[in-house]
């Protein structure tokens, strides 16, 4: 398939540049996968949608707040987005317009010099440690198209309530709707909850550029599923109890960790999985999921977990009933 085919036409007024004052109050899109039929609902309503033994999968990476703005000697302000950390004092990083070897200044007495390698990624070396100075003073890293600059509210809305593990620049967006009490009516349902650790990284940023699909490159992405995860994910497997995927990035990093027989293997390290139609999935049986990019591997994730025509008529719908769309916006579940 070609990237072509994963178009539409997003109108502005429907991505959603804030959350909803209260996180549940989104509304949830029910699309059937082997059926098509597509009902339309609110987030809270989500436990009624779920099974005692059905089994919760949530990613607990926690965003941080990796934006940064210094000075060039010249004085003009450039923005700095870390997005790995090699050691206590460097980062892989981007940045418009830099220049090799150049020194940043920061408020409150900070310096950094950039620098890159020959593969032409860049890096700033810091003069310190700076994990606390990003806690203290980094912006949070809101994606590209929320047009405006992240406020003091964004680090906590822009993260989930069982964010736990520091380290991604931008947040598992389908785990943004649930609620401390939410999650608590679940497991009072006898739906069972684990936990994955993906930090979505770079690739989140980056849009497919090439026509030909298969031609894309994904960028690795550090993922963990602990023991007890996929002891339980195995259970239910053998039980015949549904795993329910929170976001697409739970399904990366669970499909990437699966033998041939469907056993989920616990796993430290990376993932490049691309997942486009025609895939095979051996874990994930339902998905919830946001409203995702024209053209970006999300959506291409999605068309691979139900029809591709089932998918974006769920958009078609979604977007005549004035859904929000987008990081900030509603979510659909595919079951």
């Amino acid at each position: 398939m070609k990237a072509s085919d994963f178009d539409y036409h997003l109108p502005e007024e429907q991505i959603a540049y804030h959350p909803q004052d209260q996180r549940q109050n989104s509304r949830l899109l029910l699309l059937n996968k082997n059926s098509g039929e597509i009902s339309h609902k609110n987030f809270y309503e989500l436990p009624n949608f779920l099974k005692s033994g059905d089994l919760l999968v949530l990613n607990n990476t926690k965003v941080i707040p990796a934006r940064l703005y210094g000075k060039r000697e010249s004085g003009k302000e450039i923005e700095i987005l870390l997005v790995n950390k090699l050691n206590e004092k460097v980062w892989e990083c981007l940045v418009k317009n830099p220049k090799n070897n150049d020194e940043l200044k920061f408020d409150h007495g900070l310096r950094g010099t950039l620098s890159k390698n020959e593969s032409n990624v860049w890096f700033i070396e810091f003069e310190k440690n700076v994990d606390e100075y990003i806690e203290k003073y980094g912006k949070m890293p809101l994606p590209p198209y929320i047009n405006r600059e992240a406020q003091e509210s964004d680090k906590i809305s822009y993260q989930t309530v069982y964010a736990d593990k520091k380290g991604a620049i931008a947040a598992p967006t389908a785990g943004l709707h649930f609620t401390r009490e939410l999650l608590n009516q679940i497991k009072s349902n006898g739906v069972e909850i684990e936990y994955v650790t993906l930090h979505v990284g770079i690739g989140t940023f980056k849009p497919v550029k090439v026509e030909n699909i298969e031609d894309h490159k994904m960028h690795a992405e550090y993922r963990e599923i602990p023991i007890a995860t996929a002891t339980a994910i195995n259970r239910a497997k053998a039980e015949g109890r549904r795993v329910i995927a929170v976001g697409t990035t739970v399904v990366r990093t669970l499909e990437s960790s699966v033998t041939e027989d469907g056993e989920v293997i616990p796993q430290i390290g990376q993932t490049d999985l691309f997942i486009v139609p025609g895939f095979e999935f051996k874990v994930v049986d339902a998905l919830i999921t946001n409203f995702h990019l024209p053209r970006s591997t999300l959506l291409m994730l999605v068309s691979a977990f139900s029809k591709y025509e089932y998918i974006f008529k769920a958009y078609d719908d979604a977007r005549e009933m004035g859904y929000r769309f987008l990081s900030y916006g509603d979510a659909m579940f595919i079951n």
